[in-house]
């Protein structure tokens, strides 16, 4: 297992280009289920959770490899293997995305219920709601969802998914998929806006489905026949872009974030921007513009945030939000409405020297707060993204330890890091922080041990298997 020792003080500069989204990568993955035809992503990014994904889709017979120019290909098998194991399944949340995949096609799928970050509860009541509508009949057995196409197939129905956080991405998602091959018209209101799902629509209708309506709150889908093959890059990652933004605006540098897609981030520069953060942006750009971090009259403003789904705010922002907060001169109010118990960073970051209240939904930063240096401890995905910006500027040594877990959503961020002059490196959990010319190890090197899991129910049919720049604008 290894650990991240970070010396703070550095100010970043130069350029970094945002991979593809991990979180559209995923259902496009599963959606080559629907299909026996290959499905080539030229821009996967290798992170541990893409890993996993092809993981589980080789575990129900598909090909899965990554050619030597960094696409992945991926062909599902003529009749795919039915049943998701808990072995694979366990490892994210992103794997259920196979269910609907799975019913649509075979008429029946068994999905252990998933894992992923220890963020508050996330059920999938909602993916099963809006199955059940094109009339899956679902049951829950010994940890696994199985769920049984009727006769003649999956049918199109209207159906609502909206729930009490607001709409479902995954779920919309899952329902999307399961309704390309379901007979008739699909229509879902209350779907998720976000771009990955429009990413994967798009996806979807490059391998012949009908859907209409993407990016808005009712998406229709007619189901056809079938799919086929195609070749589809996936979206840049926006929450990868935000978070190498704020660690630029952080350390007063300048970093260019290339590869990237400004109109997604609309929200998070409107609030850089009422909290006195310069930067600047072109069509597919973002630059955070220096200035002296140690001017108090030059300290970002405190500013309010509440995270809603897309296009408001995204939660997935709200840890690396924070970061920035308690460089601000005066109090900030983060407010966490999708994931309430999506907290579990505001200890460790305590522990640097922030000075953080939660009082329910809400978190109270009150800065500019005196980093420095400690041992810390990831607990997920974007809360290791915000240690790590702490640590970016906090004074002396910082480690933090657990980092499987931004290697889930962050291909190489340390190497990354250190190209923009920060003093970063990967070491071994038992190695001395001050032990020099670590070996780096790749994502996915970090595997958690973990009890084996409960037996599956059987399965039913096994196998083995750019354009020109535009002129730039500065806020």
């Amino acid at each position: 297992m290894d650990k991240f020792v970070v010396e703070g003080g550095r100010t970043l500069r130069g350029k970094v280009r945002v991979g593809g989204s991990k979180n559209a990568v995923l259902p496009v993955l599963a959606a080559s289920l629907l299909t026996d035809e290959p499905l080539v992503i030229p821009n996967a990014p290798r992170l541990s959770d893409v890993e996993s994904m092809l993981d589980v889709l080789r575990d129900l017979g598909s090909t899965a490899t990554r050619r030597s120019d960094g696409a992945v290909l991926v062909q599902s098998a003529a009749t795919p293997s039915d049943c998701a194991s808990w072995d694979h399944v366990r490892r994210m949340r992103g794997s259920i995305s196979v269910l609907g995949p799975l019913v649509a096609r075979n008429g029946r799928a068994v999905v252990s219920q998933p894992g992923g970050c220890v963020i508050g509860v996330r059920p999938i009541d909602l993916h099963l709601k809006g199955l059940r509508a094109l009339g899956a009949k679902i049951e829950t057995e010994h940890g696994y969802v199985v769920a049984e196409a009727p006769k003649g197939g999956l049918k199109g129905d209207e159906m609502y998914l909206g729930g009490a956080q607001g709409s479902t991405v995954l779920g919309t998602a899952n329902v999307m998929m399961a309704a390309t091959l379901a007979r008739g018209r699909t229509v879902i209101h209350g779907a998720a806006c976000e771009p990955e799902v429009v990413d994967l629509g798009d996806c979807l209708n490059k391998m012949g489905a009908k859907i209409s309506g993407l990016g808005s709150p009712r998406i229709v889908i007619e189901g056809v026949d079938q799919l086929g093959g195609a070749t589809h890059a996936v979206i840049p990652d926006r929450i990868e872009a935000g978070t190498f933004l704020i660690a630029g605006a952080m350390t007063g540098g300048a970093v260019r974030v290339e590869n990237c897609r400004p109109d997604h981030l609309t929200v998070l520069l409107e609030r850089l921007g009422e909290a006195r953060v310069p930067f600047q942006q072109g069509k597919d750009w973002i630059a955070s513009v220096p200035y002296d971090v140690r001017d108090r009259a030059r300290a970002p403003r405190p500013t309010d945030v509440t995270t809603l789904p897309y296009p408001a705010f995204p939660t997935d922002l709200q840890a690396q939000w924070m970061a920035l907060m308690t460089l601000a001169d005066g109090m900030s109010v983060i407010t966490e409405t999708i994931y309430t118990d999506r907290y579990m960073h505001v200890a460790e970051m305590m522990r640097l020297g922030a000075t953080i209240r939660r009082q329910g939904a809400s978190s109270i930063v009150l800065g500019p707060a005196p980093l420095s240096g400690a041992p810390v401890m990831a607990s997920d995905l974007r809360a290791s993204a915000a240690l790590v910006l702490a640590a970016l500027v906090a004074r002396g040594t910082t480690e933090i330890h657990r980092v499987y877990h931004i290697d889930r959503g962050y291909e190489r961020i340390e190497e990354r890091l250190r190209a923009l002059g920060a003093d970063i490196k990967r070491v071994d959990e038992n190695e001395p922080a001050g032990t020099d010319d670590a070996p780096l190890a790749g994502a996915g090197s970090n595997a958690v041990l973990q009890p084996k899991g409960p037996k599956a129910p059987k399965a039913s049919n096994p196998t083995t298997p750019a354009a020109r720049p535009r002129p730039a604008k500065t806020r």
